[in-house]
């Protein structure tokens, strides 16, 4: 199985899936797609992810995209070490928290919309506003299920789904300087996270890209 992750060192949904494959030591080529430089709007692109957002991850040649429906197909074609519990009503719990993040918090931070922000004459203090509030009215929600269902990582005591989201997350707060104060939990967590080598491989200083 070849696989090829078309990625973006700092966004968050291709950090997420570089975590995952990591966790799983599934090896993959690494294809950086410039974000900047508008790459991801290139018709070759495209034609791999109609959004024409990161990530895409070919296998054998066909794409697959958005990061969570990734993270799950690993998880069923690799099943160890798993990434979501054992249990139907745990399982549930694990993706209403990676949602609290992948469909709440992210979509309204990403790239498009910030550059949007900036079309519309949006200063950049009002716009790092912007990112704080959603990230902290996502983290005011997610906080307590870290805090009840921790045993050292997001869910559980060993890294999974929460954390392959949770980690970017915290990294993302960090460029905007988000206050994380209100957040124990979730800041406990992704520091254990982050040190764990599959986790920390994953991080964007140590990708190739410039």
């Amino acid at each position: 199985m070849k696989l090829v992750l078309h990625s973006a060192k700092r966004a968050s949904a291709p950090y997420r899936v570089r975590i995952g494959l990591n966790l799983k030591g599934l090896p993959y080529e690494l294809r950086p797609v410039d974000l900047v430089a508008n790459g991801h709007h290139e018709a070759s692109y495209r034609a791999l992810n109609a959004q024409a957002l990161v990530p895409t991850l070919e296998v054998d040649g066909r794409p697959l995209t958005q990061s969570l429906a990734i993270l799950e197909w690993l998880d069923e074609v690799s099943p160890e070490p798993a990434l979501l519990p054992h249990t139907a009503y745990e399982r549930a719990i694990v993706r209403g928290m990676a949602e609290i993040i992948a469909c709440d918090i992210h979509p309204l931070n990403n790239l498009r919309v910030l550059r949007q922000l900036t079309a519309l004459e949006i200063g950049e203090t009002d716009r790092n506003a912007w990112v704080a509030r959603w990230i902290s009215d996502g983290f005011r929600a997610l906080e307590p299920m870290v805090a009840a269902h921790s045993g050292g990582f997001a869910y559980g005591d060993a890294p999974g789904l929460v954390d392959c989201l949770l980690v970017p997350q915290v990294f993302n707060a960090g460029r905007f300087n988000v206050d994380l104060s209100p957040f124990p939990a979730i800041t406990n967590a992704a520091a254990r996270a982050a040190k764990h080598p599959a986790i920390e491989a994953a991080h964007p200083d140590h990708q190739p890209e410039r």
